[in-house]
């Protein structure tokens, strides 16, 4: 539920209109603005897949919050949008929503987020989520859509082990004759790996599970300002 409906409620036309002079007010400059409350904002972060297991869905959870709120407040006016997302994207759904919906406080953390200076570039490895590039040290590396493809799937679900058969299913369609098989994943991994030289460490293996991206000190995740990546966590 939103306040913008409140403000993109068209307002019915006087019948009648008379042009009136305003009278000047000499100590009106001298007055602080007054402003008051005209409503609020909740932001709901919850997939489809999240509420289902809770036996609920999106549009249940709308209506009933707007019955809640019509029998508090009949006079309250109400507006819902979702925010959406590519299909099987990460990150945490709240943040999503906020970003997507320009949450003034979300974007300013995005913001700042991508506002790091030179010196940050001049050493580690920058995945620069909004551009769609890798920075190592400094120099753009020669990184494939689909390895980029790659690292950014590992790098945005940091701290969790991806298995090979995952991977395969989302970098890859089911009819692309390219796609390989979970065991020559460790190909594209090998090479993503050789294009990171001193920073492959990065990619870490599992043994007999999958791979995953731990948090370094030495990487810096770039996101875009004002559009938030799907991805982001």
């Amino acid at each position: 539920m939103s306040n913008s409906a409140l403000l993109e409620r068209p307002v019915a036309a006087a019948t009648r209109t008379v042009p009136v002079r305003p009278i000047a007010d000499p100590t009106a400059a001298d007055l602080p603005s007054v402003r008051s409350p005209r409503g609020f904002a909740l932001y709901v972060g919850l997939d489809e897949i999240k509420a289902a297991a809770a036996g609920v869905s999106l549009p249940l959870l709308v209506d009933a919050l707007r019955r809640t709120l019509a029998e508090l407040a009949p006079g309250a006016e109400t507006h819902a949008t979702v925010a959406l997302a590519p299909h099987g994207s990460g990150g945490r759904d709240l943040d999503v929503v906020r970003l997507a919906l320009q949450e003034p406080g979300a974007i300013a953390r995005s913001k700042a987020a991508t506002e790091e200076t030179d010196s940050d570039e001049e050493s580690g490895v920058v995945v620069d989520i909004s551009r769609k590039r890798v920075l190592l040290d400094g120099e753009s590396a020669a990184f494939t859509y689909k390895e980029f493809e790659l690292l950014q799937y590992l790098v945005l679900r940091e701290g969790r082990t991806i298995e090979r058969s995952e991977l395969v299913g989302a970098l890859w369609q089911a009819s692309d004759d390219e796609a390989p098989g979970e065991r020559t994943i460790d190909v594209h991994v090998r090479r993503l790996r050789a294009k990171l030289g001193r920073h492959e460490d990065i990619v870490r293996t599992v043994r007999g599970v999958g791979y995953r991206f731990d948090r370094h000190a030495d990487v810096v995740i770039r996101y875009g300002v004002g559009t938030p990546s799907p991805d982001r966590f």
